[in-house]
C-alpha cells in the first residue's frame, strides 16, 4: 500500500487493510520519511512502513521546486529496491505526491497496480500515476468520464468500521460537555484551516449561545487564551475522533472526499467550505457541488464568508438538519471496501 500527504490519503488504506488481512493478505506500506503518512499508520496498524524521498508540484514559485525532482528520483530508486526485495503480488494507490514514484516502480517491477482516486478529477499525482496502473477505482459516478475507457471502476471511498461504531458517553467525557445545548464539530482537514479557524473564532461567542462548540483546528493552531465554557478545541483526534462525531449535530468541514464521504456514511448534516481555487486545483469545490445536488449538503464559497454569512449558514443547516439527514438516508452509495 501506498498513499500520503494528509491523512485522507492514509486513513482509506487503513479501512481496506483490515478487511485483506482478514483475507490473510500480508501488507507493507511504502510513504514519505517525514510525512503525516509514517505518523498515522504506525500509531495504528502494526503495518511494516518504509520511507523513501518524496517530492512536490507546486502550483506556485519556489525554490523547492527545482530541488524535488531530484528527491522524486531518489524516491523512484528507494521504490523500486524496496518492491524488488518484498516482491508484492499488488500495489494499492491511494494518491499524494509520494505514491508516484511507488507507482512507476512497481510498473517496471511488473507488480500489478490499483490506484483509488477520491476527488471528482483525477489530482496530478494520479493523472501521472494512471498510465501505469491496471485499474482506477472512484470514489464519484462522474469522475468514470475522466478516466480511459475499461480502466475505471466506480467503487466509491473506504470508510474505517471504527469510524461508525463511536461512543456518546465517551464523547461527552472527553469535551467534558452535556446534552442541554446541540453540538456543532468544526474540522478544518488533518491539516487545519487557519480560514476556517479565524473566521469561526470572530463569531464563537454568539455560537456559545446555540451551541457547544467542538473545534479541530490543526497542529500549532489552539488558541489558549479561548478558554471558554462550551468550547473545546483540539489540534488533531485521531482513536477518539468516532467519539467525537457520536456527540456531534452538525458539522463544518471542508471538502475533502474521504472527509465528505464519511459524514455520508454518518448522517451528519454538515456545511461545507471547499478550498478555493487560489489554494488548490477547485477538486473540492467540483466535491462540494456534487454532494450539494444530491441534498447531503449545505455549501458555502471562501468568497462569499465573513462573520454574517457563516453564522446563518450554521443556523439555517442546523434547523434543516433533518432534512439533510433523510437524503443521506436514501443515498445509494456502496459497500465500497468490498468492491476494492
Amino acid at each position: 500500500m501506498t498513499g500520503g500527504g494528509s491523512a485522507g490519503h492514509v486513513t482509506p488504506n487503513i479501512a481496506l487493510s483490515e478487511k485483506l488481512k482478514n483475507q490473510d493478505f500480508k501488507i507493507n506500506y511504502i510513504g514519505s520519511i517525514n510525512g503525516i503518512e509514517r505518523q498515522i499508520i504506525q500509531q495504528n496498524t502494526d503495518i511494516d512502513y518504509y520511507g523513501i524521498s518524496s517530492g512536490k508540484l507546486r502550483r506556485y514559485f519556489s525554490l523547492e521546486n527545482f530541488i524535488d525532482p531530484f528527491k522524486v528520483v531518489l524516491g523512484l530508486l528507494q521504490a523500486y529496491l524496496i518492491i524488488k526485495k518484498l516482491k508484492p503480488d499488488v500495489i494499492f494507490s491511494k494518491g499524494g505526491f509520494v505514491t508516484v514514484p511507488v507507482v512507476i516502480a512497481g510498473y517496471f517491477n511488473r507488480v500489478p497496480v490499483i490506484i483509488h482516486e477520491s476527488d471528482m478529477t483525477p489530482g496530478l499525482a494520479n493523472k501521472i500515476a494512471i498510465p501505469f496502473a491496471k485499474k482506477v477505482c472512484t470514489s464519484f459516478l462522474e469522475t468514470l468520464n475522466y478516466l480511459p475507457k475499461n480502466k475505471g471502476v466506480y467503487t466509491g471511498t473506504p470508510i474505517r468500521e471504527d469510524m461508525l461504531q463511536g461512543n456518546k458517553e465517551k464523547g461527552l467525557i472527553i469535551c467534558n460537555f452535556d446534552t442541554k445545548k446541540p453540538i456543532l464539530l468544526i474540522i478544518g482537514g488533518s491539516l487545519g484551516s487557519q480560514f476556517i479557524n479565524n473566521t469561526v473564532r470572530k463569531i464563537l461567542k454568539q455560537l456559545l449561545e446555540k451551541f457547544q462548540v467542538i473545534h479541530i483546528c490543526g497542529k500549532s493552531n489552539v488558541d489558549d487564551n479561548l478558554n471558554l465554557q462550551g468550547y473545546k478545541q483540539f489540534e488533531y483526534l485521531n482513536n477518539e475522533l468516532s467519539d467525537i462525531f457520536a456527540i456531534s449535530d452538525i458539522v463544518i468541514s471542508r471538502a475533502g472526499s474521504n472527509a465528505i464521504f464519511e459524514l455520508l456514511a454518518l448522517k451528519k448534516p454538515n456545511l461545507l467550505i471547499p478550498l478555493s481555487k487560489k489554494a488548490s486545483r477547485g477538486d473540492q469545490i467540483l466535491n462540494a457541488q456534487s454532494f450539494a445536488k444530491a441534498g447531503y449538503s449545505k455549501v458555502i464559497q471562501e468568497d462569499d464568508i465573513n462573520e454574517k454569512t457563516l453564522y446563518e449558514a450554521i443556523i439555517d443547516l442546523y434547523n434543516k438538519k433533518e432534512d439533510y439527514i433523510d437524503k443521506m438516508n436514501n443515498s445509494p452509495a456502496k459497500d465500497s471496501i468490498n468492491q476494492i
